[in-house]
């Protein structure tokens, strides 16, 4: 068995077993809360507000990638709650994580602090999605399509999944999720550079929505196990990636004139 194509599910702590996806998720929460008290000082925030937000966000993330998967896997709401047989989708967990954000600036009475809020959530962000990766690569899911060519059957190219658990016998597919994970790692420092580099609202946030979006729409395109709308061969991760995209293109362009016309009026 190679342990880097054919990954450990986890360890056993008694008769209790710790997924490494588990472990490697509340990781990525405890650094991102540690990287987000640092970064929120930039704009004002103290380390109080971060361990509300997280309080708030994590929760309602966690709550919001659950109901995506349920809502677009066509599963049965009665294992909604069985948080170990896996089902979370991590845009998902975005849009619980905003419904957190704007609970605390409801809490606050200060709704001017919302972009503020999503400027330095976002390094954090895009930073937990690519370690988050990485523990899909354990679990063995966010797969891609099938490759036969066995010229091709290499990590981190392609990765081995487990036809059906406990069968022992395995497949190779591309390892998309290898290739999120070094797309979004990239993306944090990127979206980490813009934000300590500009003061202008909104524009770290546009970044992430235009790395994220780029790099999620083209890998969503040979997943192997997307969620679709309906009976439809519509991925739906990949119409919001899209969608991500164009928003942030959208504001990276809106400010981008203002800095042209800013300067010709100076002229």
């Amino acid at each position: 068995m190679n342990l880097y194509s054919v990954p450990p599910r986890g360890f056993y702590i008694g008769n209790l077993e710790i997924t490494f996806y588990g472990a490697i998720i509340a990781f990525a929460m405890l650094l991102g809360v540690v990287i987000a008290c640092f970064l929120a000082k930039k704009r004002g925030f103290k380390s109080d507000d971060i361990i509300l937000l997280a309080v708030l966000c994590f929760p309602l993330a966690i709550v919001g990638a659950r109901l995506y998967y349920f809502i677009f896997n066509d599963a049965s709401f009665k294992d909604f709650f069985n948080f170990r047989d896996g089902g979370l989708a991590i845009l998902g967990a975005v849009f619980g994580g905003i419904l957190g954000v704007v609970i605390f600036c409801t809490i606050k009475r200060n709704f001017k602090i919302l972009i503020d809020i999503f400027d330095f959530c976002v390094p954090v962000l895009i930073l937990g999605q690519a370690i988050g990766r990485i523990g899909c690569f354990f679990s063995q899911c966010c797969y891609g399509n099938l490759v036969t060519d066995p010229n091709l059957q290499w990590f981190p190219f392609a990765m081995k999944v487990e036809t059906y658990v406990g069968s022992g016998e395995y497949t190779w597919h591309l390892a998309t999720n290898i290739y999120e994970s070094l797309w979004n790692l990239a993306g944090f420092g990127v979206v980490l550079l813009v934000y300590l580099k500009t003061n202008k609202k909104a524009v770290p946030t546009a970044t992430y929505l235009v790395w994220y979006g780029l790099g999620r729409t083209i890998i969503e395109g040979v997943r192997g196990d997307s969620l679709f709308v309906g009976g439809s061969n519509v991925r739906i991760s990949q119409v919001l990636s899209i969608l991500m995209f164009l928003i942030g293109a959208g504001i990276l362009i809106y400010n981008l004139v203002k800095i042209i016309r800013n300067r010709q009026a100076k002229k």
